[in-house]
Parts: C-alpha cells; structure tokens; sequence
C-alpha cells in the first residue's frame, strides 16, 4: 500500500487548489450566456494563455522546491536576499526607462546604438534576476506564512492552501459595465503588456459592437492563480501586501464567498475587501516582523483589530491638497445619482470632465467610465469611500448598504484576522452576513 506523507498530501492540496482557481479565473463574471458569448468571441485574439503560463511556472517551482537554497539561510540572511533583489528590480527599472527615453527622443538617431550599454547591463541584469527572483518568491512566500499562523490560520504550522506566487508579466484586465448602471457583467484577462493605444482600440470597438455597454481594459496588480501572478516591483511594503491579499483569494476559493465570486458585484466587492483588509493587515505585519530594522524610514503600526470609529481623516476638510479617495468618491455619488435618473449621457460627460481634472491634478487616469467604478469599486477598504462609492447597485438604485464600513466592523469586532475570515466566508451577500 503506497504510503501517503504530508508532502504527498499537500502536492495534491496544491493541484486541487490551482484547478480550482483556474476554474474562476476563466469563467465568465455574471453576463448572460449568450452576451458572454458574443463577448468571448470579439475577444478570442487578446485572451491570456493560462495554460502555457501555469506549466512553465508550475515547472520552475517543482525544480525550486527540489533544491530549496532558502533552508540554509539564516533569517537576516533572508531578509537581505529579498532587498538585494529588490534593488536588482529598482535597477532594472530605471534601465528600461532611460532606453525608453532614447527612443522617444527625436533628437536621438540611433537609439539601438546610443544604448548598448544600458541593454548589455540589462541582459546581465535580467539573467540574475531570472535566479534570484525565485529564491526570493520561496522567502516571501515563508514569511507571509509565519504572518498568518500568528494571525489564527494554518494546521499544526502549515498555511492551507500553501502561500504560493510568482514575479510575472500579468495579464490585463478587461471589465464591462451595461451603460445604464455600474455594474460588472464581465471580466476577461487579456494578454500581458498592452500599450495605452491597443487599450483604447479594445475598449473603442467593443462599445461600437455592443453600443449599450462600457468597456475598460485596466493593468492590475496581482491576480490568484495558483501560484499567485504578482506585479514585479521595487516595493516591499506593496508586494507583502499583495502576496497575502492574494492567498486571501485563495484562502476563500473553498467557501462561498470565493466560489461565488461571480455571482453579483456585492459577493465580489466583499471577496475583494475582505482580502484588501487581510493584505494590509499581513503585508504591515511583514514589514514590522522581518524588514522594520533595514528600512530607512518609519512605518506605521498595523491598523488594530479594536476600533473603527476614528477613521483616518474621514469627515476632515482638507486644504491646499488633493485627495484622490475623496474626489474619486464624490465623482462616484454623482455619477450613481444620474444614472439613477436615466441621464446616462450627461453621467458620461460628468465622468469625462472629472478625469481631465483629476489629470490636472497629477493622476493620469486614461478612462474613466461606468466599467471603471465597477472593476474599482469592488476594492472597499478604505474609510474614504474611493471608487466604491455609497453602495448603490442595480438592484436597489435608491441606497443598498455599502460593503465597505459593513466588513471593516466585521473586521473591528473579530479577535484575530482568522475569525474575520471564517466570520465572512459563509456569506455571499451583506443580508447573509448580517443574520449570522
């Protein structure tokens, strides 16, 4: 009789988990099967290949986990191997930007040879980094999980689903919203790298084939696969954040919430916000546990699990400064009340004339629509409202509880972020949730 170890277990906990995220990830996000057929056709060319994604990444991991450089490290020793590599990214980026202004430049005649230099240093960098960024994935990785077992999850120390994810080119984002209220009816990852025209082209003849909807084609941070597809990034507060915002996906896959996700925009911002919060609960406590004594500058202290009543600024004027959240928040509200009113047209010119002034004021939005509340308002965890708005969704125009302040008391009121999780999990919708 084959003898099964707890290795063997969790190589088939794994598999289970990556069939079952690819299952989300592909399926359509609540359209009607003929429009998510139609949608599914006019974008067949810009799709993302999951598949050859998952077996590459899948391969490089199996041949990590065989050799596993990381046992041998000491913790200091970990920690510095994830800022060495981090720095190789900061370096890495600033490479491709002064290549990338050589080929802007008009001046510039010869770009390939003014250059050589920079894409020699960034071949040899990129070939390092191919080496090292997977040690530092497995570092991350481990540490993110000592977070969570602190925080009431795992069995006997192991995290399930193990915390798993990968520095990668992620896909893009295409969202589309009916016109007439904001509201998610489909999602779809397209193919990593789209320039800002080739966005604009996708979403331009999308709403000249299907002239009731809006479309928005956005890059996106992370994305839960399984292993994880992380944004690569210089940050080490943000890639904490997202690698256990991600496994909160994860962690939900195999509860209502996860396997609903689809099901309404109200189960989905709830997904979205409960690992929002989960994130930058574990992403902080990261920092604090393993990087606070290398990092030249303070960092603030994790949000308590007590008290919610104080909420950052909520309510404060505000002068000689631009807050993003609160505009962005107020654009929202109104748009919400016009459409509530059937003035779709003039909703839209409201929209346009507040993303020229939120460029004026340093923030380069492309687009902004009623596709881009309903990708952008799904993420509710911030007490200034953003693009989540008062919670008003199609099927109750006049004021359905937001989902934000809702979660964020579940979250005040749970003794560890474990019992928020399994508080929440159960619930595909705010009622649900309110009669446990």
């Amino acid at each position: 009789m084959k003898k099964f170890t707890l290795k063997s277990w969790l190589d088939r906990w794994n598999i289970a988990v990556l069939l079952a995220l690819l299952a989300l990830a592909l399926r359509g996000q609540g359209a009607p099967q003929d429009l998510r057929y139609r949608l599914n056709i006019a974008t067949s060319r810009q799709t993302f290949n999951f598949v050859s994604w998952e077996i590459e990444t899948l391969a490089r991991k199996v041949a990590l986990g065989i050799l596993a450089p990381q046992r041998f490290m000491e913790e200091e020793e970990r920690t510095r191997f994830v800022l060495d590599y981090l720095d190789q990214v900061r370096q890495a980026g600033e490479l491709s930007d002064e290549i990338n202004r050589a080929y802007s430049d008009p001046g510039i005649t010869a770009p390939a040879e003014t250059t050589r230099e920079q894409q020699t240093a960034m071949a040899e960098l990129r070939a390092r980094m191919r080496r090292s960024g997977l040690v530092a994935e497995a570092i991350l990785g481990e540490q993110v999980s000592i977070v969570l077992h602190q925080g009431g999850f795992g069995i006997l120390a192991q995290i399930l689903p193990p915390v798993s994810g990968t520095f990668t080119p992620l896909p893009y984002m295409l969202i589309v919203s009916p016109r007439e209220v904001i509201q998610s009816v489909y999602q779809r990852p397209l193919v990593a790298g789209l320039t800002a025209a080739e966005q604009n082209t996708i979403e331009q003849n999308l709403e000249t084939q299907f002239p009731d909807k809006s479309a928005y084609v956005t890059a996106i941070g992370g994305l839960a696969t399984y292993p994880a597809m992380f944004l690569e990034s210089n940050s080490i507060d943000w890639i904490s954040d997202v690698i256990a915002h991600e496994w909160a996906h994860h962690y939900l896959t195999f509860y209502p919430l996860g396997f609903a996700y689809g099901q309404s925009d109200e189960t989905r911002a709830m997904n979205e916000t409960a690992a929002s919060l989960v994130g930058e609960w574990a992403g902080q406590e990261v920092i604090l546990r393993f990087y606070a004594a290398y990092l030249n500058r303070d960092k603030a202290l994790p949000n308590a699990l007590t008290s919610t009543t104080e909420e950052a600024g909520v309510g404060e004027v505000r002068f000689n400064s631009f807050d993003f959240n609160a505009e962005m928040h107020h654009t929202r509200v109104i748009v919400d009340q016009m459409l509530a009113e059937g003035k779709i047209k003039e909703a839209e010119w409201y929209m346009e004339a507040q993303r020229r002034y939120f460029v004026a004021n340093g923030y380069p939005l492309r687009r902004l629509n009623q596709a881009y509340f309903a990708f952008h308002g799904a993420y509710d965890s911030s007490p200034a409202g953003g693009a989540a708005g008062e919670g008003v969704t199609s099927e109750d125009l006049t004021g359905k509880e937001p989902v934000g302040p809702t979660l964020r008391q579940v979250w005040a009121l749970s003794a560890t972020p474990h019992d928020f999780l399994r508080t929440i999990a159960p619930c595909t919708s705010l009622a649900a949730l309110e009669a446990r």
